[in-house]
């Protein structure tokens, strides 16, 4: 997935549709966390085993892929609004998330059924 292009495209379907003056941080965050529960509505009253196998069932898989990319493409906008690069935001994520959770020793690590 080339993300630049994605955003471009994003804004060009924006702005054929003049709505440009809508599409602020703000509202695009906003709009990510509206599209973000959808797809938590798919999953809301599962059983944790239901909403594992809930993407075996065609129509269910359809929802949920419609919401991820949603999701996905109110996030794109939202880093693009905001000048974030999105793969070096995510590689230095990571890298603060493995300091943050190092690999627990085997001295720590639980016993093994």
């Amino acid at each position: 997935m080339d993300i630049q292009a994605l955003q471009s495209t994003l804004r060009e379907f924006a702005a054929a549709r003049h709505w440009q003056p809508f599409h602020t941080p703000k509202n695009l965050s906003t709009a990510l966390m509206v599209e973000s529960a959808e797809l938590a509505e798919i999953f809301q009253w599962m059983s944790p085993e239901q909403s594992q196998a809930a993407h075996h069932d065609p129509a269910t898989k359809a929802q949920i892929a419609d919401e991820v990319a949603d999701v996905l493409l109110y996030l794109l906008q939202v880093a693009d609004h905001c000048a974030i690069d999105v793969p070096g935001a995510v590689a230095n994520k990571l890298l603060k998330n493995a300091v943050k959770h190092p690999v627990p020793s085997a001295a720590q690590q639980p016993p093994q059924a």
